[in-house]
């Protein structure tokens, strides 16, 4: 084969991941390779190293991928021809994402901006929408009302959206978790009750009446906060699979050092810099995390709300899943994944498929091991399938998340399966 000519540019296909610290997830930041081969951020692997104090095997330097290393600490080189492939990489990325500079039109050809038409619904509908909400709060406070006080913790919870005071949440250290306890009185529950009852007789005569005024309707709502939050649409119908709606919880023993949890354990947040966590081999080494519910049959479901991470993968995952692999890239891993435009994609028996759509705020999460079936859905007034796979394991499947290591703040959240149950059963009465 013929040799390419001095100076002639030979394109090179190369992914982001062919230029990715496994530490961190992000492009190779000050590249450093060490004798094995394997190469890091600098940064990162001194940090690496930092934390796991002792190592592996009792090597402190040894390489996070194959576990091998000298016994004295080496020297760390910067890898030039790796920090050029990076450079290059990153400007033809900027490049390609902000595309070909549009051509300037003459002015001779310029049409005015058709305005922007909005289509709102109409009060009634509205209305329509706030009496059923309001029906199902006031269910909602009648069974509170008769539960026993020792459940006052989950009567806050519920009536959060009615702008109780509570106590707001608090990240705990790991060797020593606080609980987070909340208080309701019995007459503020009354009183609530009556508001409710109130608005809900108004609504009900709004109906079968005239339309209400605008303004009398957000008056009445806005009284007890019952304006439409942009988190939870009211309109949302109820989902076919609360039935099977669970709220797994992150586990901690295989919490990546990269990342820190909620008191809760349902909120998973890249950390700003990397956490003193015990090493163990049941951790992961990029920035990943298991939950601790394993199902080996049946059926579940589980939300997660992914607007506040850029770049993100859900999936399930066997807990022997090795701990320096990314989610689907292993045989007993499943996942769809978001790095960023035209970048969702799903990953099954190690093998990539690209999607099409946008990014869903919410995904739903369908593993039904009867049939071995794992599906996504975008959650927003109802679910949306986004992908489809079989899914087979010796051992059980735990729901699994991968979020970007080099972006402190993003987080995922596991919304609570009771308020998918709550609307759901609401719902079904209101239309049988």
């Amino acid at each position: 084969m013929a040799a390419a000519c001095p100076g002639t540019a030979v394109p090179v296909w190369l992914s982001e991941e062919d230029l990715s610290c496994i530490i961190c997830q992000g492009l190779l930041d000050w590249p450093t390779t060490l004798p094995c081969g394997h190469s890091f951020c600098l940064q990162c692997l001194k940090d690496l190293w930092v934390s796991k104090r002792a190592g592996v095997d009792s090597c402190p330097w040894a390489c996070p991928i194959c576990r091998k290393g000298p016994s004295a600490k080496p020297v760390l080189h910067k890898n030039p021809l790796l920090q050029d492939l990076v450079d290059k990489y990153r400007q033809a990325a900027l490049e390609l994402e902000a595309g070909p500079e549009p051509a300037p039109v003459p002015r001779s050809l310029c049409t005015p901006t058709p305005p922007q038409v909005t289509v709102q619904k109409s009060t009634t509908q509205v209305v329509q929408e706030l009496t059923e909400l309001v029906g199902q709060l006031v269910d909602i406070v009648k069974s509170l009302q008769t539960q026993r006080p020792s459940l006052a913790s989950g009567l806050d919870n519920a009536l959060g959206i009615l702008h109780m005071d509570s106590s707001s949440e608090e990240e705990y250290p790991l060797d020593s978790p606080k609980l987070v306890t909340f208080s309701a009185s019995q007459k503020k529950i009354q009183e609530i009750l009556r508001d409710l009852e109130k608005i809900q007789e108004t609504l009900q005569g709004s109906v079968t009446g005239n339309e209400a005024p605008k303004k009398q309707v957000e008056e009445m709502a806005s009284s007890v906060g019952l304006l439409p939050d942009q988190r939870y649409p009211v309109s949302r119908k109820a989902s076919q699979f609360s039935l099977w709606a669970i709220s797994p919880t992150f586990d901690l023993r295989s919490l990546s050092c990269n990342l820190e949890v909620s008191n809760n354990c349902r909120m998973v947040t890249v950390s700003r810099a990397l956490q003193p966590y015990h090493w163990s081999s049941e951790r992961f080494s990029i920035s990943q995390v298991l939950c601790s519910q394993a199902f080996s049959s049946g059926q579940k479901y589980w939300e997660v709300d992914t607007r506040n991470c850029s770049h993100w993968a859900v999936g399930v995952a066997s807990w022997g899943m090795k701990r320096d692999k990314m989610l689907g890239r292993t045989m007993d891993s499943w996942c769809i994944e978001w790095r960023g435009p035209s970048q969702f994609s799903a990953w099954a028996m190690m093998k990539k498929t690209d999607l099409s759509s946008g990014p869903p705020e919410v995904v739903g999460v369908w593993l039904d091991l009867e049939l071995g079936k794992l599906a996504f859905y975008s959650v927003a007034d109802q679910e949306r399938p986004l992908y489809e796979c079989e899914v087979s394991s010796s051992s059980p499947l735990h729901p699994a998340f991968w979020l970007y290591g080099l972006t402190p703040g993003n987080y995922l959240e596991i919304l609570a399966g009771d308020r998918t149950q709550g609307l759901a059963f609401a719902r079904q009465a209101l239309y049988h």
